[in-house]
């Protein structure tokens, strides 16, 4: 685990750091558990622009990571590689079970090649198992959360991100997310023990525009540098102020501070405190 700084032969060199890739071991995916997937630069059907700031980048291919796990249930399975996802921040693993299949999961910071895994309802303490919640006790790490019973792990999955189990209820787990948010998570879900892979993600200086360009993320220009029809913040000939009391999206909201979510949303009924320490019950 490691950040590279560069050498400063350009200003944006200077700044540039980079990641060491120690903990990977190969750089040749498994090709039967990846896929190219088509691009379309946030257009839909009618080419409309969806989502702004998308548009072509290096080419990758998707590795299939395996999130279900429940068909794979009391089978051990060995680390073979820890490797690098351009999809996502994390490490990715290349796992094989007993029974021969090899998937991609996500790797825990302390995983190494030859590492024994396993999925059951009740198992072994150790970083990397999946079991149900009920069965881990309280204060221990987990990651790739499932919070829907049957479903697939759905939550914390970034780089070095974890939850907490912070108390047993008797149908209920209550989990500290990331966020800092309780949830209720029922105690038939599943979660994997430890903390996610690659800590020094957040270090990471892009330094440079053509940088993030290779991760297909097109410029973001200033609302008030663009014509009356396209951003409510046009600024005529000049930099002028926005001329408004607050911010605003292109499509007329609030942008800064304006609560978004739904208080009909279904799920918050699961949410018992949330992350700023408001109390929903």
């Amino acid at each position: 685990m490691g950040i590279k700084k560069f050498k400063p032969t350009t200003p944006w060199r200077r700044a540039m750091t980079g990641n060491t890739f120690e903990e990977i071991t190969t750089t040749t995916p498994y090709k039967a558990l990846t896929v190219s997937l088509k691009r379309h630069a946030g257009r839909n059907n009618t080419w409309t622009i969806t989502i702004r700031h998308q548009g072509w980048g290096n080419a990758k291919r998707y590795r299939l990571v395996d999130f279900y796990f429940h068909d794979k249930k009391s089978i051990p399975a060995k680390v073979e590689t820890i490797e690098y996802d351009p999809y996502r921040t994390a490490w990715i693993s290349l796992v094989c079970y007993k029974d021969w299949e090899r998937r991609y999961i996500l790797a825990h910071k302390d995983m190494k090649v030859w590492d024994k895994i396993i999925t059951d309802e009740k198992t072994q303490l150790q970083s990397g198992n999946r079991l149900q919640v009920w069965n881990i006790p309280v204060w221990l790490s987990i990651y790739n959360v499932e919070l829907i019973v049957g479903q697939w792990a759905s939550s914390v999955r970034a780089a070095w991100s974890k939850a907490v189990i912070v108390s047993q209820e008797w149908e209920y787990t209550q989990v500290k997310m990331p966020s800092w948010e309780i949830r209720l998570v029922n105690r038939k879900c599943y979660a994997t023990l430890g903390q996610v892979s690659n800590p020094d993600n957040n270090q990471i200086v892009i330094g440079k525009a053509w940088r993030t360009r290779h991760m297909w993320v097109r410029p973001t220009v200033l609302g008030k540098s663009m014509n009356p029809v396209d951003h409510p913040h046009w600024g005529w000939e000049w930099h002028a102020p926005i001329g408004m009391k607050a911010p605003k999206t292109p499509w007329w909201k609030v942008a800064l501070g304006y609560k978004t979510r739904s208080k009909k949303k279904f799920t918050n009924r699961w949410i018992l405190r949330t992350k700023k320490g408001k109390l929903m019950v």
